[in-house]
């Protein structure tokens, strides 16, 4: 960090110099232009026109990685906000590295195979941040999460195992949104330009973002879980009675309310909902003490299913509670109706 002396040029006109390091390292030059942003809290973001430019390209070299780490590379690179991506080998690319680019593509939204050769494949994301807002892509995943505990609980009611595998579908849904909204926020770190592209003032939110995506693709894990006892029980149900089941359902309601209400807290920046929120979790935990200790006497291997269904739905609560903090850290950060900043 260094200080730089503010000059007048004429009446009305402040100026200060680049750093020359910085200059280079950018290649800014006399004449080019430069965009200053005003970032929140007094600071001015300089962006250089070459961080405008979204034809960023990497090569991956598959040689000197097996098909699976290829497969992450490229996940990795499409996070990293790679436009273009090519796969190449020094002789010729053999069948398992050309699967892993194709199931890679399979994985990632807006991405696709635009010319293959036996030595190269090369692959190209359409995705247009600006036909995106982090809200509502956080939005969209907490929706798919609780459509897949919907279904999951379901079919236990109701001994379904096509329910169950509609559940484990919308995983994949889920993870594609998921490391679209890592791609987009990766791409707003580092060109600030897009921040507002994505639906930020500026960049101070995306840390939490960035905790937040992960907290609802870890929730989607958790339905995945209730869909996997589904399938793995006996009748595909888990054999209660019908208070016991009602209960469940009743729990998988409250639990739903609460991951509503703590992705609503993030997106309006509500410290108010973040209150509600902690309400929430309190009952819902009472909740949970509740059925434990009223559950009838059953054999162990069906309490122990009944013990992981609850368990997922209480994990699945607290991960809510990690979004509605992280609400309250954004909220607290602005101006509002509970805090006053100066």
């Amino acid at each position: 960090m260094e200080s730089r002396k503010v000059q007048r040029l004429g009446p009305s006109t402040l100026a200060m110099t680049l750093p020359a390091q910085w200059a280079r390292s950018q290649n800014v030059e006399k004449g080019d232009e430069v965009t200053v942003r005003e970032s929140g809290k007094g600071t001015l973001t300089v962006t250089p026109a070459s961080a405008s430019d979204d034809e960023s390209e990497a090569t991956i070299h598959a040689e000197t990685f097996d098909a699976a780490a290829v497969e992450r590379a490229i996940v990795g690179q499409y996070v990293l906000g790679r436009r273009v991506i090519h796969v190449t080998d020094e002789d010729t690319l053999d069948s398992d590295h050309i699967n892993a680019v194709y199931k890679a593509e399979t994985q990632l939204m807006g991405l696709g195979v635009v010319e293959e050769t036996p030595e190269r494949i090369t692959i190209r994301c359409s995705v247009d941040p600006e036909d995106f807002t982090l809200d509502n892509l956080l939005q969209r995943l907490e929706n798919t999460g609780s459509t897949m505990r919907g279904e999951a609980v379901k079919a236990l009611a109701h001994g379904n195992p096509d329910l169950a595998e509609r559940a484990l579908n919308r995983e994949r849904q889920a993870n594609k949104i998921f490391v679209l909204l890592l791609r987009l926020i990766f791409t707003a770190y580092e060109n600030p330009n897009l921040a507002r592209a994505v639906g930020l003032d500026d960049g101070f939110s995306l840390i939490g973002y960035r905790s937040v995506a992960k907290n609802l693709e870890l929730t989607a894990d958790n339905a995945e879980d209730i869909a996997e006892i589904v399938l793995e029980s006996d009748g595909h149900t888990l054999d209660v009675d019908n208070a016991t089941m009602r209960q469940i359902r009743e729990f998988t309601d409250e639990v739903d309310e609460l991951t509503r209400l703590a992705v609503e807290a993030v997106v309006e920046r509500d410290y108010a909902k973040h209150v509600q929120c902690r309400e929430r979790f309190a009952q819902v935990a009472d909740l949970e003490t509740e059925m434990l200790e009223a559950l009838p006497e059953m054999e162990n291997l069906r309490l122990l299913r009944v013990r992981d269904v609850l368990v997922s739905l209480q994990q699945i609560a607290e991960l809510a509670m990690r979004n509605a903090e992280i609400a309250a850290n954004l909220a607290l950060n602005e101006q509002s109706a509970h805090t006053t900043l100066e």
